[in-house]
């Protein structure tokens, strides 16, 4: 490992990781040496596997995050993600929900379940991560999963895409506040990923050859599609 690249001893809190993208960036990350506190509605199992297979740890946080939409909440999370390691020095906001309806049709609370973990829940785990960051002196780094959506309407999603805007706003804004405090904060904006919640968009055959015909690449994107950038932004590289 190139030591611009190397995390050995680094711990990384990844949100949303016991499948899909969240599990292929703790698995990339620990095969850069980091550990991985994970946080998770079930147990990460085959995660596990993956970053052990590294030799790394990971420590599962059992949450729903959308009970991180508050200071309080999501301070009380980040002190449970350190308590294994005694260190956090990356933050991965990559849990995420989508609701699909015609937008004259979408009710409040698919508004409410997206908003609350997409956008609330990141933007409190990050304020929890910075306040350690600058207490701790750590250079710390904050990689939020954003969207294609993030710049982007869309269709049939209307909460996801205003988080995904949101969150891309949030990046920058907190780009800004932290960099002096030696902070750094980017996000990666996926486009068409194999992951769950595009299972039922990838079974559709027509959908599936439209939004085909749409990627330059001519394929999905897959999650090992992510482990460079993630790398990157996670380790002293991106300094």
């Amino acid at each position: 490992m190139h030591p611009l690249f190397d995390l050995t001893g680094k711990v990384a809190i990844v949100t949303g990781c016991n499948t899909g993208l969240g599990a292929g960036i703790a698995a990339a990350l620990a095969s850069a040496g980091c550990d991985i506190v994970g946080f998770n509605r079930t147990e990460p199992t085959d995660t596990s596997e993956k970053v052990h297979a590294h030799g790394r740890r990971l420590v599962n946080v059992r949450t729903d995050l959308s009970i991180a939409h508050s200071p309080e909440a999501a301070g009380a999370l980040f002190e449970q993600a350190l308590s294994p390691f005694g260190r956090i020095d990356i933050l991965v906001n990559n849990a995420g929900v989508i609701r699909r309806a015609d937008a004259l049709e979408f009710a409040e609370h698919d508004w409410h379940d997206v908003i609350n973990v997409n956008l609330k829940g990141a933007f409190f785990l990050s304020q929890a991560a910075g306040l350690h960051f600058v207490r701790s002196k750590v250079r710390g780094k904050v990689i939020n999963v954003a969207s294609m959506l993030s710049f982007q309407g869309g269709i049939r999603v209307a909460s996801y895409t205003a988080s995904k805007s949101g969150l891309l706003g949030l990046t920058r804004l907190l780009a800004n506040e932290w960099a002096a405090r030696g902070i750094n904060v980017n996000a990666i904006a996926p486009g068409y990923m194999e992951t769950n919640n595009t299972a039922a968009l990838r079974a559709d055959e027509s959908r599936n050859r439209a939004i085909l015909e749409r990627i330059p690449a001519g394929r999905w994107g897959t999650i090992d599609d992510l482990a460079g950038a993630t790398l990157f932004l996670a380790s002293p590289a991106s300094d």
